[in-house]
Formats: C-alpha cells, sequence, structure tokens
C-alpha cells in the first residue's frame, strides 16, 4: 500500500507546468482554496484505509479465488479513478511509448503484488502481512544503491538497512528454525513488498518528464493492470460460482477504498504538504494492520511481531532519512 506515496512522487516530476510571466495576474481565491478537511484528518483517514486493506483482502479471499479478489481490487479502484479523471477532464497519454512504460509499472506496482498479497493471505494472517508491506523502503534502499547512482548511501541508512532486516528476522523468528511459520506465503508477501521499489525504480527511469499528469497515469496504470488481471483470471482462477456477499462488499471497499480514493487522497497529501510527511503514512499501516487482524479477525500475536515490527519501522525510518542540509 505504501508505493502509492513513492510513486507519487515520482509521477509528480512528470507534469509540466508552464513558468509564469512577471505579468500573470495573481490567482483566484478559488484556485487557492484548501481542502474542507485538515490534512491531519485526512492522513489518519488514508493511514486507517490502507491498514484495513489487509484485513478485507483475508475476507474477500474466504469467499473468492485470489486472482479474482485481485481483479475485483483493480476493477473498483479504477472505476473511482476513471470518474474522478472524468470530473477534472483528464486526458489520457497518446504516446505508444508512454503506454508500454504504463504497461510494465501496472504489472510491478499493481498486478503481481496485488496477486501476491492475495495468495500470501491464504495462508499466512493478515497481521504479517502487514508487516511484509513495511519492508518495501527497504527493499527500495537497497535496490536504489545499485540501479540508481545519484542515491549515495550514506552510514545512517546503511544502519537502517541491515536494522530493518534485522526486525524481518525477529517477526520471522528466525532463532527458533522459522517454526511454525508458512515460509511459501511469507515469501510471496515479501516478493510483493519487493515488486513496489522496483517499479518505483522502473517509473523513475522512464515515465518521469512525460508530461502527464499525475491523475492521467495513475489511473491509466490502473486500467491496464485491470485489462491484465481480466486476461489472466480467467485462465487460472475461472469464473465465481456463486457470489457471497461479505466477501464481495469486502473487494469492493479494498478497490473503491483501499486503491481508488486511497490515491486521490494520497496525491492530495503530497501536493500539499509534501512527501516527506506524507511518506509518514507507511509507518502506520503495519500497526493498524495488526490491530485490526487481532481485534476483528482474531488473529494471534506472539511477542516477536510487535517487537520486529518497531524495529522495521525504526530501520526503515532510518532509510528515509537525509542529512539536514540534503533536505534543505
Amino acid at each position: 500500500m505504501c508505493y502509492e506515496v513513492e510513486q507519487a512522487r515520482l509521477t509528480a516530476m512528470s507534469t509540466v507546468t508552464p513558468p509564469r510571466s512577471p505579468s500573470t495576474t495573481a490567482p483566484s481565491p478559488s484556485s487557492t482554496r484548501r481542502p474542507a478537511l485538515d490534512w491531519r484528518v485526512r492522513f489518519a483517514v488514508l493511514s486507517l484505509v490502507w491498514g484495513f486493506s489487509f484485513l478485507l483482502i483475508k475476507v474477500g479471499t474466504d469467499g473468492y479465488a485470489p486472482f479474482q479478489v485481485t481483479f475485483g481490487r483493480l476493477f473498483f479502484g479504477t472505476a473511482v479513478l476513471a470518474v474522478a479523471m472524468a470530473v477534472k477532464r483528464e486526458r489520457l497519454p497518446r504516446r505508444a511509448r508512454t503506454w508500454l512504460h504504463l504497461a510494465v509499472a501496472a504489472l510491478l506496482l499493481n498486478a503481481l503484488p496485488f496477486s501476491l498479497f492475495a495468495y500470501s493471505e491464504l495462508t499466512i494472517p493478515s497481521t504479517l502481512a502487514g508487516i511484509c508491506n513495511a519492508t518495501s523502503p527497504l527493499w527500495g534502499m537497497a535496490l536504489s544503491l545499485v540501479a540508481l547512482s545519484e542515491d549515495r548511501p550514506t552510514r545512517r541508512r546503511v544502519a537502517g538497512l541491515g536494522l530493518g532486516f534485522l526486525g524481518v528476522l525477529t517477526v520471522l523468528g528466525a532463532w527458533q528454525g522459522f517454526h511454525g511459520l508458512d515460509l511459501k506465503g511469507t515469501a510471496m508477501a515479501l516478493l510483493a513488498s519487493l515488486c513496489y521499489p522496483v517499479g518505483w525504480i522502473y517509473v523513475r527511469r522512464t515515465l518521469a518528464g512525460s508530461g502527464h499528469s499525475n491523475l492521467s497515469l495513475i489511473g491509466s496504470q490502473l486500467g491496464l493492470a485491470t485489462v491484465q488481471l481480466a486476461l489472466v483470471t480467467p485462465v487460472f482462477a475461472g469464473f465465481p460460482t456463486s457470489f457471497p456477499v461479505v466477501p464481495l462488499l469486502a473487494v469492493a471497499a479494498l478497490g473503491a477504498l483501499g486503491t481508488g480514493f486511497a490515491v486521490l487522497v494520497q496525491y492530495g497529501l503530497v501536493n500539499e504538504v509534501g512527501p516527506t510527511t506524507a511518506q509518514m503514512v507507511t509507518y502506520f499501516i503495519p500497526v493498524i494492520a495488526t490491530a485490526a487482524g487481532v481485534l476483528l479477525l482474531g488473529e494471534s500475536l506472539s511477542w516477536n511481531t510487535p517487537v520486529g515490527a518497531v524495529i522495521v519501522l525504526a530501520g526503515a525510518a532510518l532509510t528515509q532519512s537525509r542529512p539536514r542540509a540534503a533536505r534543505r
């Protein structure tokens, strides 16, 4: 779920804003009008929506196959963004090369990780899936050192990387030989979190500076991911033979709220308070996912899970930190 934060920052680089001439008149009050809700309220809502997404995935897979859950999630999410694009009269990209890059981004940032998380929650609790999602900044730090020459390693970031993966080992209970842990499901959740930084780097190298708006790019990307799942789902999962109501409502909420609505809120936060502050939502997601899984689904929780999660979040925070001079 944290991928939207980084993608919002990256796709913001692709928006071309014409320079304002000295004779340009001051913006009208309507153009500078602030949102009705304070950004802190929207930040809290976004944290809750993304934190509950792992619970919704778990409920959805109780009635539908993982590919069906992912397709429904993308379908409802794309529908929300399509309405937003129509209201704002956004235009779709026209260049074939842009669509090709968006198709790859859709696979790496949507179709593949969403499907992996859905499959992982067949065998692991939603709490563990939410914590695995929090490792994305760690994977991103490790990959950026190799793939992005402008990201220079610092002692603080390298220490955060080591601390974060120590937290992962704590969550998994490595000292007891991963006893009682479903390795396949956990590996799929960790692989899903790895897909996000791979997709971020790809978007950064291919779509930054494309000249399209954020909403146009992410709406097109989700639409392509929906098409990808529409092709894959009938082959590997078939069509649902029944439509249980509660799982269906969970999938609809996962897509409309956890994907479509959340993206719109996230882009608004990035534009208003900047990506650094907006990125802090990443650290609340595993906390909310854990609380929701334990309180509402009755999932068990051993001491090493919350302790390891705290260590993971501390490491992730260090990998995202910058020296004060660099931040300025």
